[in-house]
């Protein structure tokens, strides 16, 4: 076995599995705060990379550069939807959660299909194709720009609920609501953060795959399976575990398709989901803590 394929392999695989992690952290970050599982979690990825191919096709913006406005903006429309419509099944029967958010990932596909239509769209930078040699290895530089911004915005989430008062209020409201609120700690407010936070991050994370990526309407199925695996091998709820789980499932959906076939990538992740959920149903590193 040639050690410089199985290097390729792995740093392409670290390289997807910064961006997986960008997605997981926010779901998870859901998750831990609200007790909701967010099944159109993917659509918002969607929408972070139909807004950023708007931005690039009307405005000449780079992708990087529009995470600017993309954040921002996504982190106000799930403040919005979390107040109108996830707060209400908070608490609620897990059926109830479940109709809620798939019935908005539905909704919010068919409205790309209307305004969008089916066609795939791409973002066409300069870099696209750009990549340099370090040794054996070649890095695509959109990947590794990806990468470096998903892990710069994972480790500012984290220094934002380890370091400030408004990331500590979400962190005791994820661990305990009801002391929380002896505290004076607003739990819905703490929820409509959490919510606009969490699709924000996947919203970003979609705006950094539109130079390798294609964009269309349900092109956030192809992520919010993968996000789920990693959140549950994580622990739920955890965010360190997301973020290695991601860069775990990264590299074993390269390595799988590298040494077995390209159909075939989804494999041993499967295999290692079900392994987690059989003898660590816990995720590695346990579940329930939002830091």
């Amino acid at each position: 076995m040639d050690v410089a394929i199985v290097l390729q392999a792995v740093v392409n695989g670290l390289m997807m599995g910064g961006v997986y992690a960008l997605i997981a952290v926010g779901l998870t970050l859901i998750f831990g705060v609200m007790n909701v599982v967010n099944f159109a979690h993917g659509e918002f990825v969607m929408l972070g990379m139909v807004l950023t191919y708007l931005l690039h096709t009307f405005a000449g913006m780079d992708p990087a550069v529009s995470l600017v406005l993309v954040i921002p903006f996504m982190l106000g429309v799930g403040v919005l939807i979390q107040k109108g419509l996830i707060s209400r099944v908070i608490g609620q029967p897990d059926e109830a959660q479940i109709l809620l958010t798939l019935g908005l990932s539905v909704l919010l596909i068919n409205v790309a299909l209307l305004f969008l239509g089916p066609d795939y769209r791409s973002v066409k930078t300069s870099y696209k194709l750009s990549v340099f040699a370090a040794g054996p290895v070649l890095f695509s530089v959109p990947r590794l720009l990806a990468f470096v911004v998903a892990m710069a915005f994972s480790g500012i989430l984290w220094l934002f609920l380890t370091r400030t008062d408004l990331g500590k209020g979400l962190r005791a409201v994820a661990e305990k609501p009801e002391v929380a609120t002896l505290m004076g700690i607003n739990p819905r407010k703490m929820h409509a953060l959490a919510f606009g936070i969490g699709i924000s991050l996947a919203a970003g994370a979609g705006s950094i795959l539109t130079p390798f990526f294609y964009t269309f309407p349900a092109v956030g199925g192809m992520f919010v399976l993968t996000a789920f695996v990693v959140v549950v091998l994580g622990g739920m709820g955890n965010i360190p575990g997301a973020i290695l789980g991601a860069l775990a499932i990264g590299v074993t959906e390269s390595l799988t398709s590298q040494f077995l076939a390209l159909d075939l990538a989804m494999l041993g992740v499967f295999i290692i989901f079900v392994l987690v959920l059989v003898f660590k149903p816990s995720g590695i590193l346990g579940k329930g803590k939002v830091y």
